[in-house]
C-alpha cells in the first residue's frame, strides 16, 4: 500500500511546487469526502488525473482532479446535470463540467464548490457506501507524456 502512495507522490512531484501543493491539499480533502470509493490514478499523456468511483468503474466516477502544468482542475463527471446557481462550472460537453481551482484548496473550500461536490455525490450513478478512506489504484501510466512543468515565460 505504501508503494502505491509513494508512486502517486512521485507523479505529483513532477509538477511545479505550487501545482503539487494545491493538488496534494485538494486530494486530501477529497479523500476525506469520498469515503467508500476507489481513488483511480491515471498518469496520462496530457495530465495526471485522480478520480473517485464507488465501484472502481470509470462510468461511476463522481469527480476527479486533473493536474496541468499551471493549475489543478476539479471535474464533475455528471456536471452538465448539476444545478449550478453560482455559474462556477465550465465546459460545454454533454456530461462533464469542471472548475479551475485558481487558488487551490481555498477555491475548493468555497461554499459554491462545496455545494457542487455535495450535489455530485447526491446525484452519483452509484452512491458510495462504507466509511473507509478511498483505496488507491494506479490504472495507467503513459510512457510518453507532455511536460509536467510550464515553460518559463521570458520577460521583455
Amino acid at each position: 500500500m505504501a508503494s502505491v502512495e509513494k508512486q502517486v507522490q512521485q507523479f505529483i512531484a513532477k509538477y511545479a511546487p505550487e501545482v503539487a501543493r494545491n493538488a496534494t491539499q485538494v486530494r486530501a480533502k477529497l479523500r476525506k469526502r469520498m469515503v467508500g470509493t476507489q481513488e483511480l490514478v491515471y498518469d496520462n499523456y496530457n495530465a495526471l488525473a485522480i478520480a473517485y468511483s464507488p465501484t472502481g468503474k470509470v462510468g461511476d466516477v463522481i469527480c476527479s482532479i486533473a493536474l496541468y502544468p499551471r493549475w489543478v482542475s476539479l471535474f464533475f463527471m455528471q456536471g452538465a446535470k448539476l444545478s449550478d446557481p453560482r455559474k462556477l462550472l465550465r465546459g460545454s460537453g454533454k456530461t462533464i463540467r469542471h472548475i479551475v481551482l485558481e487558488d487551490g484548496v481555498k477555491t475548493f473550500d468555497s461554499l459554491g464548490v462545496r455545494e457542487l461536490v455535495k450535489r455530485a455525490c447526491d446525484a452519483a450513478t452509484v452512491v458510495p457506501t462504507g466509511k473507509k478512506p478511498p483505496v488507491t489504484v494506479i490504472k495507467s501510466v503513459s510512457a510518453k507524456q507532455r511536460p509536467r512543468r510550464a515553460k518559463p515565460t521570458r520577460k521583455a
